[in-house]
C-alpha cells in the first residue's frame, strides 16, 4: 500500500496548483456586452422563432449564456466569438440597412446554414439545440423566395433587355474605362471572350449567372487541376434578373452585376488566397464603401473551403 500512498501525496501538490489555476482563470472575464436591439430583424414569426434559437446567441445584441458557457476557458472561446458574429451579421441591427440589403444578408446566412457551415459544428455539438432541422431550413428559404410574376414579361421589356443582352455579347470598339474594385482589384473587359464553364442561379431574387473562366482555367479544368485552382485561374460571374416571356421561357432580362475571382495563394493571402470584385449595373460601378467589403466574400465562400473556396463545379463535359 506504500506506493499508492506515496503517488497520491505526490498528486496533491499538482490537483491543488490545478486547483487554483483553474479558480484563477475564473476572474479573467473579456467584456461582453448585449448592447441596446436598435434595429432588430422584421420577419414573420415563426421565421424569428428559428433564428432565434439558432443564430441570435452569436449575431445579436440579445446574447444568453448556459451555465457551462460562462466557465473558462469556454467564456474566452464564446466571447471572442460572439464579437466576430455580431462583425458579420448582427440581427439586432440589419433593420438599418435597405430591405434589398437585408434579404440578401438573410440568404447568405440561410445558405452557411444549407451548406452546414452555421451554426459552427463546434457550437452545435455542445449546444443541439442550435440544430436547424430540413424542416426548418424550408420555412427559411419559403420567406425569402419571391413569388413567381404572375403574369409574362411585356414584349417591349423583353425586347429592350434581348438588345442589352446582344450589345453584351457583341459589343465593339474601345470599352470605356473601368474603376477597380475597392480593394485594387483590376477590372478585366476582356472576361466577355471567355468560356461559359458552369451557370446557376438565386431563387430569393430571381437572378441567372453564367460562369465564365479563363485560359488558366479552362486549362486547369482540362487537367483535373481544380483543386486547388493553380494561380491565375480567373472566373467571372456575369447576373441577370430573370424575365418570363410570353411563352412561359425564363430568359436573361436587365444586367444586373459581373463579379471577378482571380487566384493568387501569396498576393490575396489574407482573402481565402482569392481576389475579389464586384460592378454593378450598366456603368459598372465598383461595388461596397471600402476595401472591407471583400470580407462579405470570404465569409461567403468559407464554407467552401473543400473545393479552393469555389462555389459551382465546372460543366461535366469539360472535367
Amino acid at each position: 500500500m506504500a506506493k499508492p500512498r506515496s503517488l497520491l501525496l505526490a498528486l496533491t501538490p499538482l490537483a491543488i496548483i490545478l486547483g487554483v489555476a483553474f479558480l484563477g482563470m475564473q476572474f479573467v472575464r473579456p467584456e461582453l456586452k448585449n448592447p441596446p436591439v436598435t434595429a432588430d430583424l422584421q420577419v414573420p414569426p415563426q421565421v424569428k422563432q428559428i433564428l432565434k434559437i439558432s443564430c441570435y446567441n452569436c449575431h445579436s445584441n440579445e446574447t444568453q449564456l448556459p451555465w457551462f458557457d460562462h466557465v473558462a476557458p469556454a467564456y474566452w472561446i464564446v466571447a471572442r466569438d460572439v464579437k466576430e458574429a455580431r462583425k458579420h451579421v448582427n440581427f439586432s441591427e440589419i433593420g438599418k440597412l435597405p430591405a434589398p440589403q437585408q434579404k440578401a444578408t438573410l440568404y447568405e446566412a440561410v445558405n452557411q446554414i444549407q451548406l452546414g457551415a452555421m451554426p459552427l459544428p463546434s457550437y452545435r455539438r455542445v449546444h443541439p439545440e442550435s440544430e436547424v432541422t430540413p424542416e426548418q431550413l424550408a420555412i427559411l428559404k419559403a420567406y425569402l423566395k419571391p413569388p413567381a410574376p404572375d403574369q409574362a414579361t411585356p414584349a417591349a421589356a423583353v425586347g429592350e433587355a434581348d438588345a442589352q443582352y446582344a450589345k453584351w455579347i457583341h459589343g465593339t470598339g474601345v470599352p470605356p474605362p473601368v474603376s477597380p474594385a475597392l480593394n485594387g482589384l483590376a477590372f478585366i473587359p476582356e472576361y466577355k471572350n471567355w468560356k461559359a464553364i458552369s451557370s446557376t442561379e438565386r431563387f430569393d431574387n430571381h437572378t441567372m449567372r453564367a460562369i465564365l473562366g479563363n485560359d488558366i482555367a479552362i486549362k486547369a479544368i482540362a487537367g483535373r487541376q481544380i483543386n486547388p485552382w493553380p494561380d491565375g485561374a480567373t472566373f467571372a460571374k456575369v447576373t441577370w434578373f430573370q424575365q418570363v416571356d410570353d411563352k412561359g421561357f425564363t430568359r436573361t432580362g436587365a444586367f444586373q452585376q459581373v463579379e471577378l475571382m482571380v487566384k493568387d495563394s501569396k498576393k490575396y493571402a489574407s482573402t481565402l488566397g482569392w481576389g475579389f470584385g464586384r460592378w454593378r449595373g450598366t456603368d459598372l460601378k465598383p461595388y461596397g464603401k471600402d476595401a472591407a467589403f471583400a470580407n462579405e466574400c470570404v465569409g461567403c465562400h468559407t464554407p467552401v473551403r473543400n473545393s479552393d473556396y469555389v462555389y459551382t463545379p465546372p460543366f461535366r463535359g469539360q472535367q
